[in-house]
């Protein structure tokens, strides 16, 4: 960084648009200085309106489905010389359609993104709080970890791996002072579901969706209280996230898959 800075250090990962990026502009907000990840030019954008903010910011462009991408964005944190207050891997992405239809090399890429480089870069992350005996870290799952997702057929398992990692390493991670969250968001007003080509389904335009700036607000608090992990949205979501432990898997697999199910083109 060009200036010496006193205010703790923050990483957060798909912080280009979406919730990772609400979730940025709140670390930057309130006192954090930022290494920003994204895979395409706008994460240098982005990174302007968080320092208008008042961050010192860092802009790292990366694909973190390759391992070389999550080493540069570690690389990136280590050459700043700081201690790493705060981390948020977020960066994630799902696939809509049928599992007989879609790519698997697109889905082994949806694989290296939501868990590999998961904990791949959380390896290097808790080692270096480990050694400083502090530090928070927030971890993007979602309320599909807790039911089948049929057409999102990898997403779905994808981030229940997240979750139960999270949840994992929260309690490895105790007895050295760091504290581990997860963030569950229900389906939420951000790019995700275009990205994943789902527009001509009930997740697709017009669709009911929580607040991302509601779901980083609840994520980022989570976080600074060191909880176990929080469900992002409104009452509603919050109240499936409950009845999704007591539904059978082969129901919520069926109401899934009438809102994920692509509709007929008239």
């Amino acid at each position: 960084m060009s200036t010496p800075s006193k205010r703790p250090l923050a990483l957060v990962t798909g912080a280009s648009n979406g919730i990772g990026y609400e979730i940025a502009r709140l670390c930057a907000l309130n006192g954090f200085d930022l290494v920003v990840t994204g895979r395409s030019d706008k994460i240098d954008e982005t990174a302007e309106q968080f320092t208008r903010d008042g961050a010192h910011v860092i802009p790292v462009r990366a694909d973190l489905a390759d391992a070389d991408g999550v080493q540069t964005v570690w690389q990136a944190v280590e050459k700043t010389g700081r201690p790493l207050a705060a981390a948020v891997l977020n960066a994630g992405r799902s696939i809509g359609g049928a599992f007989l239809d879609t790519g698997l090399d697109d889905e082994l890429s949806l694989i290296s993104l939501n868990v590999t480089s998961v904990v791949h870069l959380a390896k290097r992350v808790t080692r270096h709080m480990a050694e400083h005996g502090e530090g928070k870290i927030l971890i993007t799952s979602s309320l599909s970890a807790t039911l089948p997702t049929p057409y999102e057929t990898v997403y779905g398992p994808s981030r229940a791996f997240t979750r139960m990692f999270a949840l994992g390493l929260r309690e490895e991670l105790k007895e050295h002072g760091v504290t581990v969250t997860c963030l569950m968001p229900g389906a939420t007003d951000s790019d995700f579901h275009a990205r994943a080509g789902m527009n001509n389904t009930a997740f697709g335009t017009g669709a009911k969706k929580n607040s991302r700036k509601v779901v980083a607000r609840q994520g980022f608090v989570a976080m600074m209280e060191g909880r176990a992990e929080i469900v992002g949205g409104d009452a509603a979501t919050k109240r499936s996230a409950i009845e999704h432990r007591f539904l059978p898997e082969t129901y919520k697999a069926a109401r899934h898959a009438t809102k994920a199910k692509p509709r007929p083109h008239r």
